[in-house]
């Protein structure tokens, strides 16, 4: 017998035996599920819940709040609308308390910062500390994102551009905060933010174009068609509109939604690795990427913020050129 055939009998005799030992193992413990039940789960349902983290609990929306030093704190539950046969549930939840909050918030700074800036104005002298730099802030975004792209006379939609970009900065950033809750991780939020904005890009678009403009945008066929073409055209192009203009809200609300939910979800897994290992080192290790990740996640929260005004203005702004 050559080398080679010695050494496949060798090997087919280690998995002969390798399946018998294997093969005995699962008829003493009832079953090769079994083998593989005892090799990888939990001793008692308590060890399970200790060594996880309910991700879902944490990024999902409910009915209580984290309030720091008392644990969950139960919001009000109101009985549902019925409207024909749709239930609406007007109960306040988690994401619409820290989506109300954001709105203070952003109303409050912009109220005192205003305040200031109008006295520093009086005085002959530039806004310093926290108000300058809101000016400086909101200045940026209305001269170099909301007026370049809406276009000319796009003064009128600097001050909703501008409420949007810092709504959501401040919702994104509460997400940040020990207890605190992303309503951007929330994808009914960001599609009314989406839907909002959708409903400003088509009224744009009527106010400068026209009924007849606005029309064209929609019931596109190109300039030169002979006539027997323009009916199938019509068939082709207007469906192709349409859902060019229902895919841009899409975008913005899922692009927002994703990314907020997705930083969280990174975070609490690498920290469940803690309670999943049970190790210092491990949980050391974990924590330096977590903080890692929330350094990104401070960025990312400017950056979306960012994305979804420029990208508002930019859609604005060709809107209005269909001309």
């Amino acid at each position: 017998m050559t080398r080679f055939g010695r050494s496949v009998t060798l090997a087919a005799a280690l998995l002969l035996a390798t399946v018998g030992a294997s093969g005995s193992a699962a008829q003493e413990h009832g079953g090769t599920a079994d083998v593989a039940q005892d090799a990888v789960a939990p001793t008692t349902q308590h060890e399970a819940s200790d060594n996880q983290i309910d991700i879902s609990h944490h990024i999902g929306n409910s009915h209580e709040i984290e309030v720091p030093f008392f644990g969950p704190v139960q919001l009000p539950q109101w009985e549902p609308i019925h409207v024909g046969g749709l239930a609406i549930d007007l109960s306040p939840t988690k994401h619409l308390v820290f989506m109300l909050a954001a709105a203070a918030l952003v109303a409050l700074t912009f109220l005192l910062s205003a305040r200031s800036v109008a006295r520093s104005q009086r005085e002959g002298r530039p806004a310093k500390g926290f108000a300058g730099s809101m000016e400086a802030l909101a200045l940026y975004i209305r001269q170099e994102v909301v007026l370049p792209n809406v276009g000319h006379h796009g003064e009128g939609y600097a001050p909703y551009l501008l409420t949007l970009f810092f709504f959501i900065l401040v919702m994104n950033i509460l997400g940040l905060l020990p207890w605190g809750a992303t309503a951007t991780g929330n994808i009914s939020v960001t599609a009314a933010l989406a839907l909002m904005a959708f409903v400003t890009i088509e009224v744009a678009g009527m106010r400068t174009l026209g009924l007849k403009g606005y029309l064209n945008t929609i019931f596109y066929l190109p300039p030169g068609l002979p006539g027997p073409l323009k009916p199938i055209m019509l068939v082709i192009m207007t469906p192709v509109e349409i859902i060019g203009k229902l895919s841009k809200p899409f975008a913005l609300a899922v692009r927002l939604f994703a990314n907020m939910t997705a930083g969280h979800v990174l975070v609490l897994a690498l920290i469940g690795l803690t309670f999943l290992f049970q190790s210092y080192l491990v949980g050391v290790t974990a924590s330096i990427l977590a903080t890692g990740v929330m350094l990104l996640e401070l960025f990312v929260a400017f950056l979306q913020a960012f994305v979804f005004t420029l990208l508002t203005s930019v859609f604005i702004g060709l809107m209005r050129a269909e001309h």
